[in-house]
């Protein structure tokens, strides 16, 4: 449910309007120097203010509760706390009887009996994101040597970056949204990492990114292309070092092949827009338009390169204990 891995385990707690969100990391090896100081920069790429993203604002500060002593892990659990503070409860309170469109108000209630929070998307907020990108940086101190990249290739289908801040203003100004692609390069990692059948590389990768609230699809290396090429278009030629084009994206497999691990990600629009929506109001039993109210991104995938590379380290950390 709310936890991953097998050694380096997460389990994840909170929700968007709740006091505190958090994450609990377990197996994390002693003697690794940690330090709040240490999550700043990572927070900080995930944290809205550029055009198109949300206009709350949160400290974000981390306050690290256990695990850490004199500045170094010491094998114990580490439990990392945020605070939410800059939240508006308000502009939810509509949705328990019209449920937005593209969000899980309806099922959360149905799967809970209404117990849930529906506050800012409960549990289901990207806000939940946040101790994710923090444990993403103890898994990558594990993963020492090993480089972690991903970036926004395309907003709205474009790949022109030079097109996306105009795309961006007329989506906003029609109060709609847009959704991206983010691709992942992790450099460094030694061939053998991966546990066929089901823990495969691949496999985890996927769980964990499709864990990320708004995640519809992941491709490895060539990713749907290979489906129209001819074999000797998509294998990779096996070289004294490992292999050359990385048309599988680093995996053989299911095993890492020393070449860099590349795989790409599509998050769909952000589902809470201002353009007049129909949905069921259950108070009344009929059809109803809604204007879903808040502050919300009108491309959030802006925001999530950091969150697709903390999940990747954190799969990649757990099968390194193994």
């Amino acid at each position: 449910m709310n936890t991953f891995g097998k050694i380096f385990k997460v389990s994840i707690f909170g929700e968007s309007h709740g006091p505190k969100i958090g994450i609990v990391l377990d197996g994390v090896p002693h003697g690794i120097s940690l330090c709040e100081e240490d999550f700043a920069a990572d927070i900080a790429r995930r944290a809205p203010g550029a055009a198109g993203t949300t206009p709350r604002k949160e400290a974000d500060c981390v306050e690290i509760l256990s695990g850490v002593f004199a500045g170094k892990t010491t094998g114990a659990p580490i439990a990392l706390n945020f605070a939410n503070g800059n939240t508006r409860s308000g502009d939810y309170s509509e949705f328990l009887a019209k449920p937005r469109p593209g969000h899980a108000d309806r099922v959360a209630a149905i799967k809970w009996d209404g117990c849930n929070d529906p506050r800012g998307g409960g549990h289901f907020s990207g806000r939940i994101t946040l101790p994710i990108v923090a444990a993403g940086v103890i898994a990558k101190k594990i993963m020492q040597g090993v480089s972690f990249k991903a970036e926004l290739i395309e907003i709205g289908g474009c790949a022109d970056s030079s097109l996306w801040q105009q795309m961006l203003r007329e989506a906003a100004a029609e109060g709609d949204s847009l959704g991206g692609v983010v691709e992942c390069r992790v450099e460094g990692l030694d061939a053998g990492l991966g546990e066929p059948f089901f823990d495969s590389v691949e496999s985890l990768v996927s769980h964990a990114v499709f864990a990320i609230p708004g995640v519809r699809g992941i491709e490895f290396g060539d990713g749907f292309r290979a489906a129209a090429m001819k074999g000797s278009e998509h294998n990779d030629p096996i070289t004294a070092d490992g292999v050359s084009k990385n048309g599988a994206g680093g995996v053989n497999g299911g095993i890492t092949n020393g070449a860099p691990l590349v795989f790409r990600v599509a998050f769909k629009p952000t589902a809470s827009i201002a353009r007049e929506q129909t949905t069921w109001n259950f108070e009344e039993g009929r059809m109803d338009s809604l204007k879903v109210k808040g502050r919300h991104d009108v491309c959030f995938a802006l925001r999530t390169p950091v969150i697709v590379e903390a999940m990747a380290a954190i799969v990649l950390a757990d099968l390194k204990l193994r």
